[in-house]
């Protein structure tokens, strides 16, 4: 299905009615929208899909509709309280995933304003709590790109700003690289009418406090992260995908990364990073064919402190200790060493 996970359909979603899918979370990861890279997290999977089960569980609960059903372990859907070693395998409502027409260059969602229900909205909502120094809206307000009143500020703030609200931010989904939208834009392509973007938009700010909240419990910051949505076949609408997540979110602990954001520290050190980002800016749309090198592997160090760091968040997290592994504490002082 992607670069981190896989799909498996057990039953496929029609015109009318959700099927049943199960994401299978892999050891792989990615950064800056390569796809997979050259080695594996180990654990990191099974630590993905206890972390986003919990999630999906406390917003269950709360009354918020999700697509999820639970975590498989011997073949069957159960709770997280149910199981007795972590899984990697979630199951989930399947909805129809549906592409815009595209020419090469250009995309057209006129499609998705005749969609009745049971499809993926073709967003990423994306929140921000502050803007540190590698987030890509502080690049955007830097350059004049985005402007600061289109976020509800009146200046550009400094790298590492705590903002005074949250805001957010759109970006598409369905296209081969992420494009960032202005609201208007968002709500044009995303097939909902007013009412429904505006309760998308309460709904993201709603996990986000909640994320925040467990984050806070842990000595953890949440900096920024991402949702993503769908219509079930009621056009109610549901969160889906995986949430809370170190994939899906940047946590910093006293300034320090505490996320997927610590490999992104690695790679933006190589000449492969330089040769993608200078590919970007001359093709937003085939620049992967103008990167001659490949990535480089993570060192055992690093990948081990990486491993180690998801392991630890989903014990945390969800309250058991389904990993043998370091205290999240003692993980939070191995990390500032190695970045220091």
């Amino acid at each position: 299905m992607g670069s981190v996970k896989d799909l498996e359909i057990l039953e496929a979603p029609t015109d009318f009615g959700t099927g049943i899918g199960r994401f299978i979370f892999s050891d792989r990861y990615s950064v800056f929208d390569w796809g997979e890279m050259p080695d594996h997290i180990p654990e990191k999977g099974k630590a993905i899909c206890l972390t986003t089960s919990y999630f999906f569980e406390q917003l269950e609960s709360l009354g918020i509709k999700t697509h999820y059903i639970g975590i498989v372990e011997n073949g069957v859907a159960r709770k997280l309280s149910e199981i007795s070693l972590p899984s990697n395998t979630m199951e989930f409502k399947m909805v129809r995933v549906i592409k815009p027409s595209s020419d090469g260059i250009t995309y057209n969602y006129e499609l998705f304003k005749s969609l009745k229900s049971n499809f993926l909205i073709p967003l990423e909502v994306i929140y921000r709590n502050s803007l540190p120094s590698g987030s890509s809206l502080l690049k955007r307000l830097q350059s004049g790109e985005a402007k600061p009143e289109d976020f509800g500020l009146d200046y550009i703030p400094q790298p590492d700003t705590k903002l005074s609200r949250p805001v957010l931010d759109f970006s598409t989904k369905l296209e081969i690289t992420d494009r960032y939208l202005k609201e208007n834009e968002a709500m044009e392509i995303s097939g909902l009418n007013g009412e429904e973007f505006s309760k998308l938009k309460s709904i993201a700010f709603f996990l986000n406090g909640i994320i925040s909240q467990k984050a806070n419990t842990l000595g953890l910051y949440n900096e920024d992260g991402k949702f993503e949505f769908a219509m079930d076949e009621q056009r109610n609408l549901m969160v889906v995908d995986a949430v809370g997540t170190l994939d899906e979110c940047r946590f910093t602990y006293e300034g320090v990364p505490f996320s997927k954001e610590i490999m992104r520290i690695f790679y933006r050190n190589t000449p492969w990073y330089q040769e993608v980002e200078k590919a970007k800016r001359e093709d937003r749309i085939n620049w992967k064919k103008l990167v001659s090198q490949s990535p480089p592997a993570l060192p055992p160090e690093w990948k081990n402190l990486v491993s180690d760091i998801y392991k630890s968040y989903a014990n945390e997290v969800t309250g058991v200790k389904f990993f043998e592994t370091k205290p999240l504490k003692e993980v939070l002082n191995q990390l500032k060493h190695i970045l220091n």
